[in-house]
């Protein structure tokens, strides 16, 4: 069996795990194993055992695919990719010419991850990559990205307003601390795999990790560890009374507080109002726990967190997360050994700026005046939430065309039945994918795209990049998203604008570097990293956080901001303030008599959410999406593992199997998402969670929705119908 070093195409959530992969007699890759030599090479996920099933997946989809049924179903026929080509660009000439460029979107999911498609497409201004510029020489500024409902508070837009860098300026110093809190994340199921494998490394040496989440991860079954449960949606009222016990029990520290924060003392005179008991009244964890957590951070000989979307999916999200990373300043475990670290651009290969295309106008996009935070530091990206309003109505005008990469737009926002309406409604839709989704029963226009195993471009670890080689030819005639809409450019008449190859990208991010694409391709595994260099701390003495080279933070007081100026000239409070959600048992009590149960809602490996429904392995392990539930909530309802379970909200219901188990805190149920599309098992397809969301409620910040803390009841399902109702005209009046 023939094998070849390279790397992991299945995913681009991680920069790309480097892998050996294995190939039978026809060049299939039948196998892939961890390749330790490569960067991100040591562990590898779940979802690479099954690479030969979603590679080869009978439900790929491997040619151009015209509708020629009615909308809501999957009927179509090949077309060549000229002619899908002269049709998208006929009909989006076409809406320009009788409704204006600003009436075609484009939303770009998470299979729009790829590096070469990131640095291609990145909007100019933007600190963030997750929306493409496709549009922008067309005249639209109306682009989209998966950041509006996911990453972009933690990874932007909380540490911009605070420290001026974003998430992948810094590291978890996770090999030196003492001290490692798993807040709201769990890291034994999220990408990159290795974090995992170096927590236990970690507990195994006698770091102590804490795992602070309404459910027991396996990091908490690590040696030494222990688990916090917290009331969903409270983990802002955690940070601010903890930082409450620094203050009060003069444990924070005091020299940087003076010399480098803007906003200390009226966060001091907020957090009196967070003392513990109060706190405990509100996460459910003891005030004894409080005050011992919060010393053990200040004294830790190194104290880390990894974090992530447990913080996110509240009214308060971003605030959550700048109460977390300001607890962590006050600590004196920011940028220090074993703690919570900045980078240096120093130690990251610099990414050129040239290429990207302005937005042609934010104040004509359709998110106008509305959350101007998320836009600021998005390029001018209008809110990807603002869609089905103005296609439903044409606020503030018609959306007339959407065209959609490696997204699910139906199965991943809330309300989900208003994204269909939405979605059935556009004149023209074109859907880019591995597989069909349920927004493609709306399309048009369905377009076969690649996963990264299939062409060549390259990855970026922040000090390193590497090549990644084509290790197998496309199936069918699928396509990479970069060679998607390079293609597409070129129809539309600016094809000059973009790169024709990834190399071309590639050559330039060396070019800054001073490095040649010979050096990188004669280079081991085709890789080359920067020299290492000793780590320098506090490097906002050393002027290594600002572009001036000034002492400080790149913010606009140059200081660590407790109070952040931008939120302030944009009219959200300052500091990282606590806000109850609009739906839960604290805001909503008579609500709560109804719907007791708290619901919270997310992925769980190894499914990537609706992606991998049609691969047999995880049907067969999973053939059902299964509810998760505490025997102290299952046993009053008789519900046992394997149930049928209805779960309510104020706003309608879906079915589920029960899944009784005490790794989860009582009045806490999760939810899997990825139901509702046309793959895997009847039960599936009819369990779109988020049919039970609510498109209202999210932070006013960030506009990401408000997944965690809604209300839900739980009930089992008396009958389990093994057929679809029908209506009986026979039955007459008897009936």
């Amino acid at each position: 069996m023939k094998q070849r070093q390279g790397i992991c195409g299945l995913c681009f959530h991680s920069p790309g795990c480097g892998v050996i992969a294995s190939f039978d007699e026809n060049d299939r890759i039948v196998g892939l194993e961890p390749d330790p030599g490569a960067p991100m090479g040591q562990v590898l996920c779940p979802m690479a055992r099954s690479v030969e099933e979603i590679v080869y997946s009978d439900k790929r989809i491997t040619h151009p695919l015209k509708r020629k049924g009615p909308r809501g179903t999957y009927e179509f026929e090949p077309i060549s990719w000229d002619a899908a080509y002269d049709l998208i660009a006929e009909k989006l000439l076409e809406i320009k010419e009788q409704y204006g460029p600003e009436a075609v979107g484009f939303y770009a999911g998470t299979g729009s991850y790829e590096r070469a498609f990131k640095d291609a497409f990145q909007l100019k201004g933007s600190e963030i990559y997750l929306a493409s510029s496709i549009l922008f020489p067309y005249g639209s500024p109306n682009t989209f990205g998966v950041g509006a409902p996911c990453y972009t508070s933690l990874g932007v837009l909380a540490p911009k307003l605070t420290m001026g860098c974003r998430h992948i300026d810094m590291y978890s110093d996770v090999d030196n601390a003492d001290l490692i809190l798993v807040w709201g994340t769990d890291p034994s199921t999220a990408t990159p795999p290795a974090m995992y494998s170096r927590l236990a490394n970690a507990a195994a040496e006698g770091a102590e990790i804490i795992v602070i989440d309404p459910r027991k991860t396996r990091c908490a079954d690590l040696e030494g560890s222990r688990w916090i449960p917290i009331r969903p949606g409270s983990d802002g009222a955690l940070a601010l009374g903890l930082a409450h016990v620094m203050i009060r029990d003069d444990l924070y520290d005091k020299e940087f507080v003076e010399n480098w924060t803007q906003g200390f003392d009226e966060f001091a005179r907020y957090v009196r109002d967070f003392p513990p008991r109060r706190v405990a009244e509100l996460t459910g964890i003891p005030e004894e726990t409080i005050v011992d957590l919060a010393e053990q951070i200040a004294d830790a000989e190194g104290a880390t967190y990894i974090m992530y979307t447990g913080l996110e999916y509240t009214k308060s999200g971003v605030q959550n997360i700048r109460a977390v990373m300001v607890l962590w300043a006050l600590a004196g475990q920011l940028d220090v050994e074993g703690g919570r670290c900045f980078l240096g651009p120093d130690r990251m290969f610099p990414l050129p700026e040239h290429r990207q295309i302005a937005t042609p106008g934010y104040e004509k996009s359709i998110g106008k005046d509305q959350f101007s935070v998320y836009s600021h530091y998005c390029g001018g990206e209008p809110h990807a939430s603002l869609l089905p309003k103005a296609i439903l109505e044409g606020d503030p005008y018609p959306v007339r065309a959407l065209m959609v990469l490696g997204a699910s737009l139906i199965t991943s926002w809330p309300n989900a039945g208003l994204w269909r309406r939405a979605l059935d409604k556009v004149d023209f839709l074109v859907c880019m994918d591995l597989q069909m989704t349920r927004d493609a029963a709306c399309a048009d226009l369905v377009l076969p795209a690649a996963t990264a195993f299939e062409h060549s471009s390259y990855c970026y670890y922040a000090n390193t990049i590497r090549y990644r080689e084509q290790l197998i030819e496309p199936v069918g005639e699928a396509r990479s998203g970069f060679q998607i809409l390079t293609g597409l450019a070129q129809r539309l008449g600016y094809g000059d604008l973009f790169p024709d190859h990834p190399d071309e990208l590639l050559a330039d991010i060396l070019h800054e570097s001073g490095h040649t694409m010979e050096e990188l391709m004669a280079a081991d595994r085709k890789a080359l990293s920067l020299p290492e260099a000793p780590m320098r701390f506090h490097k906002w003495e050393k002027g290594l956080l600002r572009k001036d080279g000034q002492p400080g933070f790149e913010t606009a007081s140059g200081k660590f901001e407790i109070f952040s100026a931008v939120l302030d000239q944009h009219g959200f409070a300052g500091l990282p303030e606590y806000e109850e959600s609009d739906e839960t048992p604290v805001s909503s009590p008579e609500l709560a008599k109804r719907y007791p149960l708290i619901l919270g809602t997310g992925p769980f490996k190894p499914d990537m959410k609706s992606c991998l429904r049609a691969v047999p392995s995880f049907i067969k392990k999973y053939p059902h999406p299964a509810l998760q539930i505490h025997p102290d909530d299952a046993e009053p309802r008789k519900i046992k593992t394997g149930d049928g379970v209805s779960i309510k909200t104020p706003r309608g219901q879906v079915v589920m199997r029960a899944f009784v188990t005490d790794r989860i805190m009582p009045g806490f149920v999760y939810a899997p998402v990825g139901g509702g599309g046309p793959l895997g098992t009847v039960e599936w397809q009819q369990a779109n969670v988020n049919e039970i969301t609510d498109e209202r409620q999210y932070d006013p910040i960030s506009g990401f929705p408000v997944y965690k803390t809604l209300l839900c009841q739980v009930k089992k399902k008396k009958r389990v119908r093994k057929t679809a109702a029908s209506a009986d005209p026979s039955l007459g009046c008897g009936g």
